[in-house]
Formats: C-alpha cells, sequence, structure tokens
C-alpha cells in the first residue's frame, strides 16, 4: 500500500547509524546515496524509507513507523543493537495480546524523537 517513506532528520549521519543498525537484522540497508537524502532498501534494492536532512524548519511532530520482523528473535536482536548504540527504548520486547495474540514488538525513540516500532506477528 504505501510505496516509500521519507523523514526529515536534524543529524542525518546520527539517523544513518540508527536506522542502519536498527534495520540491519531485517535486511535492508542504505541502497542510494545522495549526500543530503539516502534511500534504504530490503532484498529487492527499491528504497522504500528515505532519510534526508531537514529542510522545511520547525519543530517537526513525532511520527510512528513499524517495521515487519519475521520473528521474535529478530525483534530481540535490533533491540540489542539499538540498545548498545544508545537509543531510549519506548518498551522493551513483549507481546502485546490487546492488538492480538503473536503480536510481538519492540518500540523505541529515533535521533530526531520518532516512534520506531519492530513486530512480527507470529
Amino acid at each position: 500500500m504505501i510505496d516509500h517513506v521519507s523523514l526529515q532528520c536534524d543529524d542525518l549521519a546520527a539517523s544513518r547509524r540508527f536506522y542502519e543498525t536498527l534495520l540491519g537484522a531485517l535486511d535492508i540497508t542504505v541502497a542510494m546515496d545522495f549526500g543530503d537524502a539516502l534511500g534504504l532498501a530490503g532484498p529487492d534494492g527499491d528504497p522504500k524509507l528515505w532519510l534526508g536532512k531537514q529542510t522545511t524548519g520547525g519543530t517537526q511532530r513525532e511520527i510512528h513507523l513499524a517495521f515487519t520482523a519475521p520473528d521474535r528473535a529478530t525483534v530481540q536482536t535490533v533491540h540489542e543493537a539499538v540498545t548498545a548504540l544508545g537509543a531510549e527504548v519506548l518498551h522493551a520486547p513483549r507481546e502485546w495480546p490487546e492488538y492480538h495474540p503473536g503480536y510481538y514488538a519492540v518500540f523505541v525513540r529515533d535521533p530526531d524523537g520518532n516512534n520506531v516500532e519492530v513486530v512480527t506477528h507470529a
């Protein structure tokens, strides 16, 4: 349904480190680098997440992004990786039965204050 998402970042280098660490376990890497904009893609090479320098000024509002993980072990791997980066953990990995049985996720804060989730539905 979504073709791509683009985030404006106050510190593009910090955001790149965060998202490369967070998404590495999901086999998502930087596929295009224009210096002031980065396109991240999965194995198909088609960038779906773009990071760019903040250009519109002002305070941005929190965005929630959720990425699909294949299993609980991957959710745990992501949690450990971003914790090592010093990212704020909003909710440690756990099952969220109020969403549906098997909904297992971690929620963390990116360098720009966005709420980023990695979830498996298995």
